[in-house]
């Protein structure tokens, strides 16, 4: 690399694993850079904000972005997409329901209702196009090197189309989208499934096992206790039986 994570603002996770907390909405973005490819982890809020975190990739990698993943259809998280066009974008399967017809105007409309600008939002949303790879169960990629990251689609939960992200290594990384959020309370919005939430967490759990770092949507990086224990609280609070 050739700058250090620290010196563009991002947190080391792991060898060739960080992320950084974007402004206003304190979302997540997560990077992980293999000798072949480079995969970002959502893609923030806005064109511009995507933007950004391209020009910090190469800054950190030398490379560009070669793999999106995008975590849950949230405009916090996939705004900035339309700045990776040339990358191979991977979704939760059904995403691309959210992302054409009336789910892009309930998207804008969204987005304009936590605060982003009407036109930015109108700009980003016609920019939008549906993730090209459909995640149904699990998806192994490639990066490079040995390094084999594991997509996996472990909702319905926060949104009905969650992706969690795995990352092999010392310590396992596993970015969990809004599926897990530390700086306040999990936020259950109308396409929320809280039914399958806590066992979505569960998932969570048996893919990073005890001594992985969880990253989650929104907050500091959380370790395997904090998960069941938010997992225990959801399904306290929606009345959800084990």
């Amino acid at each position: 690399m050739t700058v250090t994570w620290e010196e563009t603002g991002w947190e080391q996770l792991a060898p060739g694993v960080g992320r950084c907390r974007l402004p206003v909405w304190d979302c997540t973005a997560g990077l992980v850079v293999g000798a072949d490819g480079v995969l970002l982890v959502d893609a923030g809020s806005a064109p511009g904000e995507g933007a950004r975190l391209r020009t910090e990739a190469r800054t950190l990698t030398g490379r560009r972005v070669t793999h999106l993943a995008l975590t849950h259809p949230h405009f916090d998280h996939i705004l900035g997409a339309p700045a990776f066009s040339g990358a191979e974008v991977f979704g939760a399967v059904g995403m691309d329901t959210v992302l054409s017809g009336r789910g892009r105007a309930e998207l804008r409309a969204d987005a304009v209702r936590h605060g982003l600008d009407a036109g930015t939002a109108r700009e980003a949303v016609d920019a939008l196009v549906a993730p090209r790879h459909m995640v149904s169960g699990e998806w192994t990629l490639d990066l490079g090197g040995g390094l084999q990251v594991l997509l996996a689609n472990v909702g319905p939960g926060h949104t009905a189309h969650d992706l969690a992200v795995l990352v092999p290594g010392t310590p396992e990384v596993v970015f969990c989208g809004d599926l897990v959020e530390e700086s306040g309370e999990p936020q259950a919005g109308p396409d929320a499934v809280p039914s399958h939430w806590p066992a979505a967490l569960d998932r969570l759990l048996e893919l990073g096992g005890e001594d992985a770092r969880y990253v989650p949507g929104h907050g500091a990086v959380v370790d395997a206790a904090f998960v069941r224990a938010q997992r225990d609280a959801l399904a306290a609070r929606f009345g959800v039986s084990d």
